[in-house]
């Protein structure tokens, strides 16, 4: 695994939405979880910019869980919004 940048990380964790659509996680199961099956690897600092810009942007949703923590999630409408578009 190697440091990557922010764009990389983006990708990545869209991709692993995209191939799992009702995974959710946790910043730390994240960077512990979904990055690595991608050979990523990200300080939690990075990745938590990472996180908060794709929210911003609309790509993924956070909610806080019984646990209290913030969980990602990715955002279904949006996901649908852009395999239309790539359809045309």
């Amino acid at each position: 695994m190697y440091e990557v940048s922010r764009s990389e990380i983006a990708c990545a964790i869209v991709e692993y939405l995209r191939k799992n659509p009702h995974a959710q996680d946790t910043l730390e199961g994240i960077a512990e979880w979904w990055l690595p099956q991608q050979r990523i690897k990200a300080s939690k600092a990075k990745l938590k910019e990472v996180l908060s810009d794709l929210v911003t942007r609309g790509l993924i949703l956070q909610s806080k869980g019984k646990d209290l923590q913030i969980h990602y999630r990715i955002n279904d409408r949006k996901l649908k919004l852009g395999e239309t578009a790539r359809r045309k």
